[in-house]
């Protein structure tokens, strides 16, 4: 017996396509800000519609951070990629290391999302994050290879020092929200085997008042 084929789903009404979309940029706000522990409540009020709207678009916050966050993993990736088709292996190593570093100091829940394994775990996010890794470790041997990376840097290294980036940027987000530079040049001067002369620092020092602040 042949069924009737399925009707065409219908397009969001113009105005809950607004609510969607007001929800999604309060959300990439929140998340940014804050990380991924808001609640649907949190968004709602930033957006400034009732909860029960949140729960029309989406069923839980786990639906909602993968609307909002899956093309942020995705784009580690890209850089990744784009990485690679620079001819100077550490010109394309530090390539990748500032732009990710920049993407996690911009966004709490990104860095939250792909460093601490146990937050991620949904299929959208480990198949992102599958997607920029073995990139990144070619960046890194091919760096090594070259004599440029030192030898005795491993893969595993990387989510580390990104947290430990994180924790500036955690701390100083509002009292200096470009320092994590700083410590991306300190700690590539580091990395680097062959360096004639210290790199100028990103950013300058915060001050003995500005320390008090971050820390409080």
């Amino acid at each position: 017996m042949s069924t009737s084929p399925a009707p065409p789903t219908r397009p969001l009404r113009a105005d809950a396509e607004r609510n969607r979309q007001r929800l999604i940029a309060a959300a990439q706000e929140l998340f940014a800000s804050r990380g991924i522990d808001v609640t649907l409540d949190d968004v709602a009020r930033h957006a400034g519609v009732g909860v029960g709207t949140v729960y029309r678009r989406f069923a839980n916050r786990d639906e909602l951070i993968e609307a909002v966050l899956t093309g942020a993993v995705r784009r580690l990736a890209d850089h990744a990629e784009k990485a690679l088709t620079n001819p100077d292996p550490w010109g394309g190593f530090e390539e990748f290391f500032l732009a990710t570093s920049r993407d996690f100091a911009e966004n709490r829940g990104l860095r939250e999302l792909v460093l601490e394994r146990n937050r991620g775990t949904a299929d959208a996010f480990v198949d992102a994050r599958n997607g920029f890794e073995p990139a990144a470790r070619t960046l890194i041997v091919r760096a090594q290879q070259a004599g440029e990376l030192r030898d005795d840097v491993e893969p595993s290294d990387f989510p580390l020092i990104h947290l430990m980036l994180g924790a500036v940027t955690h701390h100083t987000r509002d009292v200096a929200p470009e320092l994590w530079q700083r410590f991306v040049t300190l700690l590539l001067d580091g990395l680097r085997t062959r360096r004639d002369r210290p790199t100028a620092l990103g950013a300058p020092a915060i001050t003995e008042d500005q320390f008090d602040r971050a820390l409080t």
